[in-house]
């Protein structure tokens, strides 16, 4: 059994027991989540989507809130000197999927 669910703008394709990295939740970590915004559903038989998935849920437990690696962004053109070198590091929330609920 698997469900699509969206947070922070992205769409994650989850199951129990999966563990995934979203964008940064203000939930302490040992708390726990539930993401209402499910946009489909497969129980093994079918694929359940719009109407059907309604009153789905998914229960997920914040494992930890960290840092991503650094992502180096660098400007350069040719023939002035001109370079710059800057880095970028995103905030993320890991988060257990617990349990799927219909």
């Amino acid at each position: 059994m698997y469900a699509i669910i969206v947070t922070g703008g992205k769409q994650y394709k989850v199951s129990e027991g999966d563990q995934i990295k979203v964008e940064k939740l203000d939930i302490e970590p040992g708390k726990d989540i539930t993401f209402d915004n499910v946009i489909a559903v497969n129980d093994g038989k079918a694929l359940k989507v719009a109407d059907d998935v309604k009153s789905a849920k998914v229960s997920a437990t914040v494992v930890e809130q960290g840092r991503d690696k650094k992502v180096i962004v660098y400007k350069y053109k040719r023939k002035t000197g001109y370079h710059k070198k800057n880095g970028h590091r995103q905030p993320f929330t890991l988060v257990k999927i617990d349990k799927i609920t219909l």
